[in-house]
This record gives structure tokens, sequence and C-alpha cells, in this order.
């Protein structure tokens, strides 16, 4: 099969390698018809991340059809239209029982093969899905294909980040970054009750959309968001900040923005060695610190009808529409913010 392969720092190859193979009774093999490039994608494309194997198929974001199923699969057929989560779950451990699916104890996710072990990615022809009854859903009536896809990950991720905020009508927030994430975090804040978002970044055509979706576009370049947001509360602060970026700088102006017992909510993969601010500063603001992966597979039921409703235009994000056989410009694109790039999917 055709697949983007992992091959080094900034390079992704668009080579043949081999289908995928029932492993267990409980896998299906998924025929791939969109997939996408995640920003988390880019952590493996910059090498942030040492240790994944040379060939290994990439992507973790990805929906299409059934074509394969083990043995001991009864609940999907071949011909099922269906999408995933970015990880494996059981649906059946200690973490799944309590929604934290994202920490399943027989997790994988998809795109990392170290030393010969893990899961090809999305980013192919093919996919083989494991534990597949609980990993897979199938893609009800009222999702198209690209809504499917954004389900799996970043429509969840947003929601989850949003989640960790604690949102209440008459308080203030600030999502820091209007990529993916945190455009779907400012809807996600919204759908909980939030009246009052504002949106930081230095990209006009970001802020341009996260004022689309209702938020309050601060362009970090020409306006101090730390001075805005003290001015806009007495003095305050914000009373939570939801941090779609990952990185130091974020994280500290995460710490500058939020109020005194305020709430940081950070989704974004950070690589960083250290933490953007001390335990001192945490405990001299009475700081909540909330960080980790998305619990996708839980929320993506939740968040089923809401994609139904049409009442958001989620896909409005995409921004630049492939087919995998230029996935490597797709990954240019994405990487370098070329040509106003917030989304890319790949169609095989």
């Amino acid at each position: 099969m055709k697949a983007l392969t992992f091959r080094g720092r900034h390079k992704v190859n668009y080579e043949t390698i081999p289908d995928p193979q029932i492993k267990a009774l409980t896998d299906v093999i998924v025929k791939v018809k969109l997939c996408a490039i995640c920003g988390s994608d880019l952590h493996v494309y910059h090498e942030h991340e040492k240790g994944m194997d040379h060939a290994t198929a990439m992507g973790h974001e990805f929906m299409g059809e059934v074509v394969e199923t083990g043995k001991e699969v009864k609940k999907l057929k071949v011909g099922d239209r269906v999408m995933s989560p970015f990880s494996t779950s059981c649906g059946q451990c200690f973490y799944c029982k309590k929604g934290l699916t994202s920490r399943c104890v027989f997790s994988q996710l998809f795109g990392w093969v170290e030393n010969g072990r893990g899961l090809h990615g999305g980013q192919a022809e093919y996919v083989r899905v494991p534990i597949a009854e609980n990993t897979l859903i199938k893609v009800p009536e009222g999702i198209n294909d690209e809504q499917a896809l954004l389900l799996g990950d970043i429509i969840p991720t947003g929601y989850f980040c949003a989640s960790q905020a604690q949102i209440k009508a008459d308080e203030v927030y600030a999502v820091i970054g209007c990529g993916p994430v945190g455009l779907m975090a400012i809807l996600g804040a919204i759908e909980q009750g939030a009246e009052k978002i504002y949106a930081i970044d230095t990209i006009e055509e970001r802020l341009s959309m996260a004022a689309r979706f209702g938020a309050i576009p601060v362009n970090a370049s020409k306006i101090n968001p730390v001075g805005l947001l003290r001015e806009v509360t007495e003095n305050r602060g914000a009373d939570a900040v939801m941090e779609a970026v990952g990185n130091s700088a974020a994280g500290k102006l995460a710490y500058q923005l939020v109020r005194p017992g305020g709430i940081i909510s950070m989704v974004g993969v950070s690589t960083d060695e250290s933490m953007a601010f001390s335990p001192t500063e945490a405990y001299n603001k009475n700081l909540t610190f909330k960080v980790g992966r998305c619990p996708a597979r839980y929320l993506m039921n939740k968040l089923i009808p809401l994609v139904q409703s049409g009442k958001h235009d989620f896909t409005s994000i995409i921004t630049h529409r492939l087919p995998l056989s230029e996935g490597v410009k797709g990954y240019d694109i994405f990487a370098n913010k070329k040509d106003n790039c917030l989304k890319v999917t790949l169609a095989c």
C-alpha cells in the first residue's frame, strides 16, 4: 500500500510499505478514505520526540471503511463506514470505565512504531485497528466524512480543553493559540456556557476565524493580552485560560493571564523538559493546572449529536484538501503555515 512514512527530521516520504494484516482476533482492517495532518504530528516531523522507527506510517486522524475483520469481531462488518479516535481503547479497564479512554491499559497510539512495536498510522491506504469493536464507531446518519474525521481528535480535544476550564456563564476566558484545537476549544467553551472568550494569536486569518466562532480576537503582536485581560476584569485576569499550543512561551503567557484562584487547562502537546512556571509561582497564585491527553473515544459519542445538529461549521477550519499522494507537500504547507494553512486533509 501507499503511505506517508517517517524518515527523519523534516523528512516524510510517500512510498510503498507492506499492507497491514490481521494479527489478533479482535482486529479489523480499515480502508482509509480521509486522513489529516495534526499539530502533534509536527513533533515527529521536527523530530522533537526521538525513537520512532523509520518507515512508520504517520498520522492518527483517519476515517474509512472496514474491509476485513478478525474472527471475534461481531459488531462490525465489512462495508461499515467508521471513524476512529487517535488511540485504541478496550472499553473495559479501570480507566475506560472512568471515561479516561486515552489512558486505557491496552492503549496504542496510531502512527507510532518504536523498536518494531506499535501501530502504523492512518496516513495510508489501509490501517490495522486493534480492539476494534471498542475503538471504532460506526459513522451515524447526518455525519459527513470530514466531520467524522474531526470527531476523532480535534473536536473532542477542544471540548475537553474547555471542560477542564470549568466553564461558567458569567466568567471571562482566554484561549491561547487559534489553530484547529484552539478554535475547537472556543466552540467547546461556548457549548458549555461561556459568553466572553478572548482568543489570542498573532495570525490575522486565525483570529478572524476565532471571531466567526464567537470569540473576541486579540492580536498579541499588536496588543498586550495581559494588560487587556486585566483591564476588562478589574485587574484580576482571566478566570481560566485554555492553552492549545504546548510550548513554554504559551505556558508562561497562560500563567500571566490567569487570575489568582483560576485554572489553566493545557491540551497542547508539550516537549519542554520543565514547566513554564515554578511550583512557588503556582502556590502564590492558588493555581489549578489541568493537563493531559483528551479521552477522545469517550467524548465522541457525546459530541456526535452536536455535530449532527449543524449548529457549528466545524469543517470550515479545513483550508487545504489534497490527495494522499501530495502529502509530502501537505506537511510542508502545514508545518510552515504557508498559504494561510490551518488544517490539511488527505484523501485516499
